[in-house]
């Protein structure tokens, strides 16, 4: 059975930090691009960062660029969303989302996504 689960999400005040955990099993996590989507009230989902697990290359949405940094440990199939200098703009729910390439990943078509955690941000 295929599963992402994530955890870390919460609240926290403007500036401060939180870290997500996006936890996978039941593929082969090495042959998949991981990330993080996320989707806030009456708006559309919007890929947020994401990191090819074969070569460690990130990519980061301008939005969030200098202050999210991914990372992922393969030994433990495991993605992070280290989340920086946080504002209140960036309250949504956070997805995570695994897909066989970096082009399906960014359309929005993955493959394997987890249930979602709510990251709030207070100003």
């Amino acid at each position: 059975e295929v599963q992402l689960v994530e955890s870390g999400g919460g609240l926290v005040q403007a500036g401060g930090s939180l870290r997500l955990s996006c936890t996978a099993s039941g593929f082969t996590f090495d042959d998949y691009t991981i990330g993080w989507f996320r989707q806030a009230p009456g708006k559309e989902r919007e890929g947020v960062s994401c990191i090819s697990s074969s070569d460690g290359s990130t990519y980061y949405a301008d939005s969030v660029k200098g202050r999210f940094t991914i990372s992922s440990d393969n030994a433990k199939n495991t993605v992070y969303l280290q989340m920086n200098s946080l504002k209140p703009e960036d309250t949504a729910v956070y997805y995570c989302a695994a897909a066989s390439d970096l082009n399906t990943w960014w359309l929005n078509e993955s493959d394997y996504w987890g249930q979602g955690t709510q990251v709030t941000v207070s100003s």
